[in-house]
Parts: C-alpha cells; sequence; structure tokens
C-alpha cells in the first residue's frame, strides 16, 4: 500500500516535518505493510518558509527587524539566488508566536516587521518576493508594510503618523511619493490559507479579531478603522478589492499590496503544491493521511490539509485527517473520508502540546492496524 503522508504543522507544538515522521513511525509499527512517501506542506501560515526551504533549497538569510509590537526580532527568510527569489513568511515578523498572549492587541499591533523584510529581499536584489501571511498578530490593512517601504501616513489632521504602532487606527491620508521604487520592479505573490473578504462577518476583524486579542471593543473600533481604509484606498487606487477571496487574511494586507504594487493573491498550499510536483506523486497513492492542530470550517476554506484533500480526490484517493481538535466532524467529512481526533482523553492544552507527537504515533498505530486487518481479510 502506497501512502503519501502530508500534514500541516501543529500551531505551538510540531512544524510539519516532526508532523509527518511521527505519522510514519506509527504505521511502521502496526501491521500494515506500506510504502509512505513523506511531503510535509504548508499555505502560507507557519513554517511556510521551512517547507520552501526543503524543497526549493536556497539559503536562509537572518534579519533584525521591527516585531508586532515595536520590539526588535531575529526574522529569518529565504534566498534562492538562481532564481532571484526571496520567501518570507509573515509571522517570522509579524506573528502571534512573537507575543506573550496577554500582550496581544491587535489596537497596536503593525505589519512594519514584514515590509522590513520585503525592503531587505529589494536590496539582495530579489525579482520575484514569495509572501505567506498566515500566523500574523496584525489588523492593520497592510499599512506597516507600506510606511517600512517609504509610504507617508497621515491622520486626519495631516500629521505623519509614526511607526511604532497600528497605523490603520489614525489613517486617513498615503502619499507613496517615497516609496522604495525597485517593488515595481518585482512580481509579488501573496500566499493566502484563507478565503475572508476584508469586512463584515466573515471578514478580517470579525473572524480574527479575536484570536489576535480584540474584545468586543476593539472589534467594533477595528471594524470602522478597516471600512475607512477600504474607502481611502479605493479612492486613491480605483480599486476595491474588498471582496476578493483572501482580502481578509492578515488583517487586509493583500488589499494594499494589490492596490499599490499589483500583488497577486493565490492559495498557498496550491503554489507549493505544484513546486513539489505532488500531483505526480498522488497518482498511484492508495491513501492520503494529512494533519492539522485544529480543524474547523476553516479548513475546508483554504487550508493546507483541504488543499492536499482535494488533490487526492481528483484521482478517487481517500484522504485521512489526523487532528489535535476537531469543530464539527460532519461539515470536515466534505472534505475528508474520515476524522480522526489524537487526544486521550480530557486534557489541558499544554499537555495536549507536549504529548503531540506520541498521540500521532498512536494514533497513525491504530489507522494502520486497522488497514492491515481488511487488507488480509
Amino acid at each position: 500500500m502506497k501512502i503519501i503522508i502530508a500534514p500541516n504543522s501543529f500551531k505551538g507544538s510540531l512544524d510539519a516535518f516532526k508532523v509527518a515522521k511521527s505519522i510514519e513511525q506509527g504505521l511502521k509499527k502496526s501491521d500494515l505493510e506500506a510504502e509512505c512517501h513523506l511531503f510535509p506542506i504548508a499555505d502560507g501560515g507557519d513554517h511556510t518558509l521551512e517547507v520552501f526551504h526543503n524543497w526549493l533549497r536556497g539559503s536562509i538569510q537572518t534579519s533584525k527587524v521591527n516585531g508586532p509590537l515595536g520590539k526588535e526580532v531575529d526574522a529569518n527568510w529565504l534566498w534562492i539566488e538562481s532564481e532571484k527569489t526571496a520567501v518570507i513568511e509573515m509571522a517570522k515578523a509579524s506573528g502571534l508566536s512573537l507575543i506573550k498572549k496577554s500582550e496581544l492587541n491587535p489596537l497596536k499591533a503593525t505589519s512594519f516587521g514584514t515590509g522590513q523584510l520585503i525592503k531587505k529581499a529589494l536590496e539582495a536584489g530579489a525579482e520575484k518576493i514569495i509572501l505567506g501571511i498566515g500566523g500574523s498578530a496584525t489588523i492593520d490593512g497592510g499599512l506597516g508594510i507600506l510606511q517600512a517601504l517609504g509610504a507617508d501616513l497621515f491622520d486626519k489632521k495631516g500629521k505623519q503618523i509614526e511607526v511604532d504602532s497600528n497605523p490603520l487606527m489614525d489613517f486617513r491620508d498615503i502619499s507613496i511619493h517615497n516609496i522604495d521604487p525597485r517593488i515595481h520592479n518585482s512580481e509579488l505573490l501573496i500566499l493566502c490559507d484563507v478565503e475572508n473578504p476584508l469586512l463584515g462577518d466573515n471578514g478580517a476583524v470579525q473572524v480574527f479579531g479575536p484570536q489576535k486579542g480584540a474584545n468586543p471593543t476593539a472589534l467594533e473600533k477595528l471594524e470602522k478603522s478597516m471600512e475607512q481604509f477600504n474607502n481611502i484606498i479605493q479612492h486613491k487606487t480605483g480599486k476595491d478589492l474588498s471582496l476578493m477571496k483572501g482580502a481578509g487574511a492578515a488583517g487586509g494586507i493583500a488589499v494594499s499590496l494589490g492596490a499599490f504594487f499589483n500583488g497577486a493573491l493565490v492559495s498557498g498550499v496550491d503554489f507549493l503544491l505544484d513546486k513539489m510536483g505532488f500531483e505526480e506523486q498522488i497518482k498511484d497513492a492508495d491513501l492520503l493521511i494529512t494533519a492539522e492542530g485544529k480543524a474547523d470550517a476553516q479548513t475546508l476554506q483554504g487550508k493546507g490539509p483541504f488543499g492536499v484533500a482535494a488533490k487526492a480526490k481528483e484521482h478517487g484517493i481517500p484522504t485521512i485527517i489526523l487532528v489535535g481538535r476537531a469543530d464539527d466532524v460532519d461539515l470536515l467529512n466534505h472534505g475528508f473520508s474520515a476524522v480522526f481526533s489524537i487526544t486521550n482523553g480530557a486534557m489541558s492544552l499544554d499537555d495536549a502540546i507536549k504529548n503531540t507527537a506520541n498521540d500521532l504515533e498512536t494514533v497513525a498505530k491504530q489507522i494502520g492496524n486497522l488497514l492491515a486487518f481488511y487488507t488480509i481479510k
């Protein structure tokens, strides 16, 4: 039996490589005779950089940039000299993982550090920039990125907005006269893992604001500011990108980057799978096993596991997903043949994270034994 193991990372626990190895180990300990092929994946979120490095090689660069709340951080990015291409993961510079849970504050967090990485890539001679935007701590419409690239932002009094906080809250006008001209000569691909629009109940603020630390009062302020931001960008550029699929990802940065730099929003997992030659590998497989820390309705709207499951379905191959937590299994069955939770009884989140590798291995072994029983029979 040929099994493709193509998991996403488990946020806060294991990267996709370790998840894949844990599943493989479990299958090897079972009674199933299987040929396992490991394809750790990413969709623009956490560990996208490492997955790209694994498949595309290149050299890891490290740059000091401003973190989401202004504190300096060391952020890695990938440089592929032969292709003059930079791969940047927003989470490395402006991510949730860089802030303590008690410090999360989207009213203050800025994407400025991500813009600094883009500038570093331009200084290296980048002709193409691949930007993964999952896992961000920000809801600033990408205005922080624009500031880092030289844009001047102004408040309602015409005063220039400083770079030390979320510029969205005071934003009333923009000048790109001083923007780094090299950005206009570079191809910009934005890897997205969701399909949410910019505004409304399913938009950047209402869906992602709570996980970034926004309370109801903050959500109201952010939504109002986001509406105003969209109106200003539309007036300045003549482009209304608010209804574009994925416009709400990472606090709406695709709106700024798309309006001013023609940044193209693409499915992160589809882009990577194409680079990996994944479809060629899946054609003669008997089973696909994928995995993700939490699976819910968002999983079916562009996340990595759904992307690989869709490819498998095209070839009539069933997909099993292993999850730390599943919300609405019946809904998930629309995208996956079977859903298995790896948690063993009630436990705290900290314990679940600590036991992830062992739990993945245990469940994979049981799946292997089950498959072996029907194969032998």
